[in-house]
């Protein structure tokens, strides 16, 4: 550690003591000199410090600006398919799409205020509010942060800090494990969405006046909220694709498996970490359109209606659309948009070919068939490994890229 002599006193540009009281500081760089007393430095250096605790104010300050702009709330409480700000309209669209997501018969969104739950959104006309107790549904899982099964589906929507609502899901015969977890994450996200935007509200109010501990005070809630919104958004990621793969019919993990073969060939191309990611994500979420299917739709082993094959054909456009309202993820929609084009130009939606295929998508689109042929699904068994990899190596240069095909047969040699 770098230090200056000045009249026998040393000054560290770091110290243990800040180090273990504020540990958030060593991301956003202190400044020198606040732990030092004033008498045993001299004017000038005191006058100096002054200054840069001056600067230190104006630099939290741009950091919390800085913060606020990026997990403002069409950032973060985009969770799900809505285009409006209004309360009720982001309530009613969760509702709505959580109906459809887990084949529901009505999804209802409580909200507490004035130790009440109150309905703040709904897929029918039902309009009743619960007191927060033991004796309903909604009131346990509110007060357990514990998703309750009763006559109803009673969902918690809970951050680390706090509860803030519950989700009600009215259900037929039974609901599939994997549509519970996803409706889990979804309140989980939601209510630290919540919690963050009442904190950048208090820290938009609080921020030309306040003092220097009030600003790092108010960058340490924020940084730990984002932080928790990051875990949960992947945790939504890896739920809405293992939802996605329950709607498909697969057996095993689809879209899971898809990500990680579509990783792998990155990794053997060299890719960077940051395209990799991408790319992953992209594999998790490239069939995300059969989430807005019903799931009897991929159960049938006869031939398909007209009418039921076009929504299958249409589900990555509806996945799409999604994506670009799951504002986190909208960097992926490129590889998904295009994982249908094929590298001859025989593919949609808009006939690419070759190299003007974005990469993600030629990756992608080879990992998902493999996957896809070497899986068992309702309607057939299984193709061998080894007699998937010579089909889709005879295809090369056609529909897939020749690349991305060699490094498939290096990844699955290995």
């Amino acid at each position: 550690m770098k230090k200056e002599e000045k009249n026998g006193v040393s000054l560290f540009s770091q110290s243990d003591y800040l180090i273990n009281q504020d540990p958030i500081e060593e991301i956003f760089a202190l400044n020198l000199g606040d732990f030092i007393t004033e008498n045993l430095i001299s004017h000038d250096l005191a006058q100096k410090i002054a200054d840069n605790v001056k600067d230190k104010k104006a630099g939290l300050v741009n950091q919390l600006k800085e913060l606020i702009s990026i997990y403002s709330l069409k950032n973060t409480l985009c969770v799900m398919s809505f285009d409006s700000n209004a309360e009720h309209a982001i309530y009613t669209s969760i509702a709505l799409s959580l109906k459809q997501m887990v084949d529901a018969l009505q999804c209802h969104i409580y909200i507490e205020k004035d130790n009440t739950l109150e309905l703040a959104g709904s897929t029918s006309s039902f309009n009743q509010n619960f007191p927060i107790d033991m004796i309903t549904p909604a009131g346990k899982a509110y007060l357990n942060r514990e998703t309750v099964f009763e006559d109803v589906i009673a969902i918690p929507m809970h951050s680390n800090i706090k509860s803030n609502g519950v989700i009600v899901i009215e259900y037929g015969s039974e609901i599939n494990e994997k549509y519970i977890e996803l409706a889990e994450s979804i309140g989980v996200l939601f209510a630290t969405s919540m919690d963050l935007q009442q904190t950048i509200d208090e820290a938009n109010r609080i921020i030309e006046n306040a003092s220097v501990s009030e600003l790092q005070n108010m960058r340490a809630e924020l940084t730990a909220l984002i932080g928790d919104l990051c875990d949960y958004q992947q945790d939504f990621v890896e739920n809405l694709a293992n939802a996605v793969d329950k709607k498909g019919g697969y057996k095993v993990s689809h879209s899971k498996n898809t990500a990680k073969l579509a990783r792998q060939i990155c990794r053997q191309l060299g890719l960077n970490e940051k395209t990799t990611d991408l790319i992953y994500y992209a594999g998790l979420l490239q069939n995300i359109g059969k989430i807005a299917l019903p799931e009897e739709i991929f159960a049938q082993n006869g031939k398909l209606s007209p009418e039921n094959l076009q929504r299958i054909q249409e589900h990555s456009n509806v996945g799409v659309h999604l994506l670009m309202n799951i504002n986190f993820l909208s960097e992926v929609v490129p590889y998904i948009t295009y994982q249908k084009e094929r590298y001859d130009g025989s593919g949609t939606p808009e006939g690419l070919k070759g190299q003007s295929i974005p990469f993600g998508s030629r990756i992608i689109a080879v990992a998902d068939a493999y996957s896809a042929m070497t899986s068992d699904r309702p309607y057939r068994k299984a193709m061998e490994a080894q007699k998937a990899l010579e089909i889709m190596g005879a295809e090369a240069g056609t529909k897939w890229d020749p690349v991305v095909i060699n490094a498939l047969e290096q990844v699955l040699k290995s």
